[in-house]
């Protein structure tokens, strides 16, 4: 009716034996490197033994609904070398402390520069 051969319509799609332990490999990888994608991580596996293409890490990478969180500003960052993000608060009074330059000009109109330390 549509044109379409039946065998494109019958395809039975085949779970490779090992395809369990591939994704618990690929989740704990993911989790001990944030930061990683799914072409480092297939490194990681190549390195470890697997033999594994980067098609199908990135397929189980996909499935299992993995991401690589975007890269934020140093300042702000939230995110740790394992991947978790928490906002580091101060522990005590002036904890945290920062310098910044301070410009002024003097009664003759020359520039000057000084370097404070806020609180």
């Amino acid at each position: 009716m549509l044109g379409q051969a039946r065998s494109t319509q019958r395809h039975v799609s085949v779970v490779p034996a090992d395809e369990d332990a591939l994704t618990a490999a690929i989740l704990r990888l993911a989790g001990q490197y944030g930061r990683y994608g799914y072409r480092r991580i297939t490194a990681l596996l190549r390195q470890a033994g697997w033999r594994v293409n980067h098609k199908r890490v990135e397929r189980i990478w996909r499935r299992e609904g993995l991401k690589v969180p975007k890269k934020q500003p140093k300042r702000g960052r939230l995110w740790l070398n394992d991947g978790s993000c928490v906002r580091l608060r101060p522990s005590w009074p002036n904890h945290v402390c920062a310098y910044d330059f301070v410009t002024d000009r003097t009664h003759d109109g020359r520039s000057f520069r000084m370097l404070v330390r806020l609180r």
